[in-house]
């Protein structure tokens, strides 16, 4: 299956501009059917930490977004959006993921959400780890802080996870630990991991980009640095089940 991770500077809390810039980068590209198209967290408004804004018109203005870009490139379409709670003030940091057909078939809620950003007091808990069947695949959505927290994909191997896709507005800072996250959580579960960031600035931080495909050995099969670009591999499931079957270290997690 071909991976199309979309890397690029998010317009703060300027959605149809967000919108274009993803619409005008695809159509330049030659996206296989059948492919897995990943875009950033909260790729349309940015890490906006303010739900009256970021939820507005929501979630039917993004969803429809993405569902028109899956049916266009007859792929799936996983992407980073604000969800509306119940609770007023609050919201969901979500990744939502739709078919080839634009059909929304999964809407993970980030479980970790950052307190050191103050992300928690606006952003409420997920409590539901997501298994998705794409392609060949079993995969599981990721976002961002969750990456620092290895039993949530150590659980999500209980369920034969074998890609993890984790969406990302990782500060530049710190990119180095997102980069060495990446790796101990390909290799230490054995399975494809896609970590897709964004670049450039926002009213408080600067990110660091390194969107990055990488093997169940912790290889990496394209990296993005700090271009604006879309990064793109093939990945094939049976190279996990080669692997595991040469190194089980996995095997007891597996059902």
């Amino acid at each position: 299956m071909k991976i199309y991770g979309i890397q690029f500077d998010s317009e703060w809390n300027n959605k149809e501009a967000n919108f274009n810039l993803v619409s005008a980068l695809i159509k330049k590209q030659v996206v296989h059917q059948n492919s897995l198209i990943i875009l950033p967290e909260m790729f349309a408004t940015g890490f906006c930490l303010d739900p009256e804004s970021t939820t507005k018109n929501e979630p039917e203005g993004t969803e429809i977004f993405l569902s028109e870009l899956a049916r266009e490139m007859k792929s799936w379409v996983i992407g980073g959006m604000t969800y509306p709670a119940k609770e007023m003030g609050k919201a969901y940091n979500t990744a939502v993921t739709f078919d080839p057909n634009g059909q929304c078939i999964s809407v993970y809620k980030k479980i970790y959400p950052i307190p050191i950003l103050g992300e928690d007091k606006v952003h409420l808990k997920g409590k539901t780890i997501e298994n998705l069947s794409i392609g060949s695949f079993n995969v599981t959505p990721a976002i961002c802080y969750d990456l620092r927290f290895p039993e949530l994909f150590r659980s999500a191997l209980q369920s034969g996870t074998n890609l993890f896709v984790v969406l990302g507005c990782w500060p530049k800072s710190r990119i180095n630990h997102w980069v060495t996250l990446l790796k101990a959580r390909a290799i230490e579960n054995q399975s494809y991991i896609v970590g897709v960031n964004r670049i450039g600035k926002d009213e408080d931080l600067e990110y660091g980009g390194r969107t990055m495909i990488l093997t169940p050995q912790g290889e990496i099969l394209a990296d993005g640095k700090e271009r604006q670009e879309i990064v793109e591999a093939t990945i094939e499931d049976s190279l996990v089940n080669d692997w595991r079957a040469q190194f089980p270290a996995v095997r007891e997690f597996i059902r």
